[in-house]
């Protein structure tokens, strides 16, 4: 049977088409957080993962104002992925501030790290002197302290904020005790109890982070626990998961303390491609080393850890990565 030139030509046109669209190269925008924080070097890992597969993939680093400016991007469709800590993503779902409304259309591509937990140090002179062991004696101990919660608008202050209000240490009961509420970041913080200018410092950050290893060694503290009680209702609301640092993890600690952790995932939209997921992910579970390499404090992460996270449904395309390479039933 003889076709005509045309029909011969136009269907091969339309195979090279074909063959070119599921061939095309990832080329996304990953929006962080600060330009030379953790979040920029999970960016370059993730660029070089795919580029191990493909050396024409990009995924460009794009600085923000952290998870909840990323999430905002991907609800607003103005971003391919974010960066977003587990607890900013369970305020969005439910439209809690500073969310106007629920944001539904968010999907994940896979877990980064769930060990950043919250640490509560405390001067030992002031722990000893009103007995102060654990985040619930602080109320009642009626010390004058000096507290450093995180800044504003950052997750870890909503956190900070909840977990002391869950202990009965509001601001209310800090200032009528003669303490007062400050406020900084993890450097900041450490060169405010360095100059002696607050008693007390709290962060969600890894275990021997450069700050809190400068707050530990540069000046006499102890870390405080926190109760079975507090841990699970913050759990509960902001999705984070109990933690243990280990003993000895600093020089005054000589018993584990328990306490919960903050997790970070990348995320995206449902408008992402499924094709783009599906390469994205791949390559990332594939090439995980890449990640790994980025900071010590990424050795931990594993292709089962990428797939572990439960608080928003898997994009299709990196669900099928994920099938394919035994992560996921």
């Amino acid at each position: 049977m003889k076709f005509p030139i045309k029909a011969v030509a136009a269907s091969i046109g339309l195979a090279v088409l074909a063959s070119a669209a599921s061939a095309e190269s990832v080329n996304v925008t990953l929006s962080g957080g600060n330009p030379s924080g953790l979040w920029s070097l999970l960016g370059a890992g993730i660029d070089r993962a795919v580029k191990a597969d493909d050396p024409s993939g990009v995924v460009t680093y794009q600085a923000t104002g952290g998870g909840f400016a990323n999430i905002g991007l991907l609800g607003r469709e103005r971003t391919d992925l974010g960066m977003a800590h587990d607890a900013e993503i369970k305020l969005a779902l439910a439209g809690d501030e500073p969310f106007d409304a629920p944001i539904e259309n968010l999907q994940a591509i896979g877990y980064m790290y769930n060990w950043a937990p919250m640490h509560f140090f405390i001067k030992k002179s002031l722990a000893e002197e009103y007995g102060i062991d654990s985040i619930d004696d602080l109320a009642t101990s009626g010390a004058a302290i000096r507290v450093a919660n995180n800044n504003a608008g950052n997750i870890v202050a909503n956190i900070t904020t909840f977990m002391l209000e869950e202990a009965g240490y509001d601001e209310a009961t800090i200032e009528s005790n003669g303490g007062v509420l400050v406020r900084g970041g993890s450097s900041q913080q450490a060169d405010l109890i360095a100059d002696g200018r607050t008693d007390m410092v709290i962060n969600g950050i890894f275990i021997g982070h450069s700050s809190f290893r400068k707050v530990d060694e540069g000046n006499d503290v102890v870390l405080l626990s926190v109760p079975e009680n507090i841990i699970a209702a913050t759990n509960e609301r902001f999705g984070t998961g109990t933690f243990t640092i280990p003993a000895d993890s600093y020089k005054n600690q000589t018993e584990d303390v328990v306490t919960l952790a903050l997790g970070a995932m990348v995320i995206t939209s449902d408008v992402l491609p499924e094709e783009t997921g599906y390469m994205l992910a791949k390559s990332i579970a594939s090439n995980i080393d890449e990640i790994r390499g980025v900071h010590k404090a990424m050795q931990a992460l594993t292709p089962e850890l990428l797939t572990s996270q439960t608080t928003l449904p898997f994009h299709p395309g990196a669900e099928r990565a994920y099938k394919e390479l035994g992560l996921l039933k």
